[in-house]
């Protein structure tokens, strides 16, 4: 049998063949030798004062990729309590968990007093938790005003973004470090998804000049959003150029203020999306005459992988069979949905496109890459009563 063609694959046919015959399928496939890699890519970033990754676990939070992260010396970003005392419950100690969070965790208390560190998103957090620790320290997040992402559904900086404390609104931030003893030890923005460094940098410089503000401040924490490739023809963050980049900035800032400043990082994507597959198989084969579409019916959909519905997101397909003539086929899940589409145009999740994939067969295996991210983690998990795909690391 051929072996699948997307350079992203670290599954042979014979390996894909017996987690089919040991699991069954839909099954999403974790390689614990690309978290290693990625995770060791990452922690080496150039930083000149200090350096924390931070595992954005909303991206995959299973407890077999945990556990190779923690092991790894990577940190917790948290972007619920619900999460934060999951990372808790899997051994990493509270000091190493930030949680930043759009809804006030129901556990804030509990989290705080094991050590948890908290990052205010809203003018309405930062007051909460003053009320409630007084005289402590504290991170904020706060919106730098501009953003870069794919889609404004991945952008989450600028005035479209609900995401932190608008830059405007630091006289109040002061207003309430004062009422409530509060010291800013952390500064976080976030911009999204990108992969210009020169935006990177550009961020960076806008971060350091909100950062000037708060005198106490140490840590200087730039979120994630490092654009993995998916398929052969996207371009990927260059990690070290944006390390770069942003290691200019913070050495030009230390030489303005002597103040040297330790870097946070949030990377989700880049640790996990290519470090996973989903294994399904072709349920049905069907056409839609000879000015139509011919459909390849999988036994996966949404409810596994929803990122080609929302965002009209791109992900690497291979079926693995003995074919040699190929066709053109567009790939559906197996939901009673319209919206259930698995190649849909880049960015356009309503418009059919097909794949050019070898001829296939009912049952065939079929490989979905680049879905160790946002995938198990953020799915339609239930819909048409459907069992979400098993989850394994090899």
């Amino acid at each position: 049998m051929p072996h699948p063609s997307f350079r992203t694959n670290f599954l042979t046919p014979e390996q894909a063949g017996t987690l089919r015959r040991e699991h069954g399928s839909p099954l999403f496939v974790y390689s614990r030798q690309k978290l290693i890699e990625q995770a060791t890519t990452a922690l080496g970033l150039p930083a000149p004062y200090g350096l924390t990754v931070r595992f954005a676990m909303k991206a995959n939070p299973h407890p077999g990729i945990l556990k190779v992260f923690k092991e790894q010396g990577i940190c917790i970003d948290a972007s619920s309590g619900y999460e934060a005392q999951l990372a808790l419950d899997n051994g990493f100690k509270p000091e190493q968990v930030l949680l930043t969070s759009q809804q006030p965790a129901h556990n804030l208390e509990e989290l705080i007093g094991a050590g948890v560190q908290f990052n205010a998103t809203s003018l309405h957090q930062l007051e909460s938790y003053g009320r409630l620790f007084p005289g402590t320290e504290v991170s904020v997040r706060l919106n730098p005003g501009i953003g870069s992402g794919q889609t404004a559904k991945t952008n989450v900086g600028g005035i479209t973004s609900s995401f932190g404390i608008w830059h405007e609104y630091i006289p109040n931030v002061h207003e309430l470090i004062r009422r409530y003893d509060l010291q800013i030890t952390r500064l976080h923005t976030h911009i999204g998804s990108g992969t210009n460094p020169a935006v990177w940098q550009e961020a960076s410089r806008l971060s350091l000049e909100l950062i000037e503000q708060f005198p106490e401040a140490n840590i200087i924490n730039l979120g994630g959003g490092f654009k993995v490739a998916r398929l052969d023809e996207e371009s990927a963050t260059d990690l070290t150029a944006v390390g770069e980049a942003i290691s200019e900035e913070l050495a030009r800032f230390q030489a303005e203020t002597g103040r040297e400043l330790k870097l946070e990082l949030e990377p989700g994507n880049f640790l996990v999306a290519n470090a996973g597959i989903l294994l399904s198989q072709v349920e049905d084969i069907v056409d839609t005459g000879p000015d139509g579409y011919q459909f390849l019916k999988l036994n996966t959909g949404m409810n596994d992988i929803l990122r080609p519905t929302l965002y009209g997101a791109q992900h690497p397909v291979s079926i693995i069979n003995n074919s040699s003539e190929t066709e053109e086929y567009v790939i559906v899940g197996h939901n009673c949905e319209s919206g259930d589409l698995l190649s849909p145009a880049p960015g356009e999740s309503e418009v059919l496109a097909t794949r050019s994939l070898p001829q296939a067969h009912i049952g065939d295996i079929v490989l979905i890459g680049g879905t160790g991210a946002y995938c198990a983690s953020m799915a339609a998990h239930g819909y048409n009563s459907f069992p979400s795909a098993q989850e394994v690391i090899v």
